[in-house]
């Protein structure tokens, strides 16, 4: 079948729930896609940050394929041999005494929300427990995620609505302090604001927030599922400020773009309240997943990526607010949200052209678009990249009739 052919089966028999691009990709390596019809693009999403260390990345693949031909499934009913250094390396790797391996960032999400609560019903004695949220975040798309999203598309129609959260303005402090009462046991925070167009707070923000957190005796919970492993240029995106959460949410690159691994990692004062039985997951921490996770740990605990992020990021974010049309640039490491003048075009415009010359991103919220390639990609084609979007702006800037 043609590109064509492709999209119409697939537009006719899957729900409509994404908006993707008009291009099917049949293979991929590195940093590079090739769709159906053989041309090759830069894969400039990199899946949303799962894909940091490539596609196919030979250490991760090599390991994956060890472990198919020998044991993919257990349940946790059983012990299996790579548990143990999965848990251990996750431990290391986050400076923390425990870890509950999950499978999807939302179901990492929802782990964390409930160890929260359990503890804070167990811990601080609290009947009703509530967790303080940000604006603008995003954690996934379950129904109690939904319930405190302040996107409309995300949230809109799926009420009734799970209550026990309380939102305020991301990036204040004050906010924070006056939203905590008897109640709160929790907040929950993304260091850098992925799905609302790569949003950085105030510097300063997140060791306040540790200080109110710490202060007031709650937990600071750290949704690293996207900002975490390497993408910013370190491990975590907390330790640009040298924060360290009471909990991290893992996930994405964990499963090194070939199974879906997450996870929370935190102390046994926190996540020892959960006991057999009561909470668990058919596939999370099993063998496979175990054993990407532990190449994807080996990885960085290396710290190669982590100094790729930062040494290229420097120059894709000078590049970018230099370029013609260009509104604003944010983010950090290999990430960047990037704010077209939406006199010339809409994210989704720039995105399609984009793609003409070679390069796959993504648009979010209107005028703005999201790069974030695999941490493997070259200084010579990340450049390359850049030059595409600046052709891309210098022919809307052309079009426009301010011109």
């Amino acid at each position: 079948m043609n590109t064509r052919d492709f999209i119409e089966l697939a537009e006719s028999r899957s729900a409509h729930n994404y908006h993707p691009l008009p291009v099917v990709i049949a293979s991929a390596e590195g940093a590079w896609v090739v769709d159906v019809e053989g041309k090759r693009y830069l894969d400039c999403l990199a899946g949303y940050s799962s894909l940091n260390f490539g596609h196919g990345n030979p250490e991760i693949l090599a390991a994956a394929r060890a472990q198919l031909d020998r044991l993919t499934l257990t349940s946790r009913a059983f012990y299996h041999d790579q548990f143990a250094a999965f848990a251990d390396g996750l431990t290391d790797l986050c400076g923390k005494d425990m870890i509950l391996p999950m499978n999807t960032g939302a179901e990492a999400v929802e782990t964390a929300i409930k160890v929260a609560r359990k503890w804070g019903h167990e811990v601080k004695g609290i009947r009703e427990p509530n967790i303080i949220v940000m604006e603008d975040n995003f954690h996934g798309r379950t129904t109690t995620i939904v319930s405190f999203s302040t996107d409309p598309d995300a949230r809109d129609g799926y009420g009734p609505y799970t209550p026990g959260f309380t939102i305020v303005k991301y990036g204040s402090a004050e906010a924070i302090r006056e939203a905590i009462d008897e109640n709160t046991v929790a907040v929950l925070i993304e260091p850098v604001q992925g799905e609302a167009g790569v949003l950085l707070p105030p510097d300063g923000y997140l060791p306040q927030v540790r200080e109110i957190c710490t202060s007031a005796g709650i937990l600071m919970i750290a949704d690293e599922i996207q900002s975490g492993l390497g993408r910013t240029g370190m491990t975590f995106a907390c330790d640009h400020e040298g924060v360290i959460p009471d909990m991290y949410v893992l996930g994405k690159a964990l499963g090194g773009g070939i199974v879906p691994v997450s996870a929370v990692a935190a102390n046994a004062d926190v996540l020892g309240v959960i006991k057999p039985g009561q909470h668990g997951s058919t596939f999370g921490g099993n063998p496979l997943a175990c054993a990407v996770g532990n190449a994807v740990i080996a990885i960085l605990k290396r710290g190669e990526f982590q100094a790729r992020a930062r040494e290229l990021g420097a120059t894709l974010h000078d590049r970018l607010r230099a370029l013609p049309g260009v509104v604003a640039v944010r983010g950090r490491g290999l990430w960047a949200g990037i704010d077209i003048d939406p006199s010339l075009a809409s994210g989704r415009q720039v995105c399609e052209s984009l793609m003409t010359k070679g390069v796959l991103a993504k648009d979010t919220h209107g005028s703005t678009i999201r790069l974030a390639p695999p941490l493997v990609i070259t200084a010579e084609d990340l450049s390359w990249a850049i030059d595409q979007l600046a052709a891309v702006l210098g022919e809307f800037q052309a079009r426009s009739p301010k011109l």
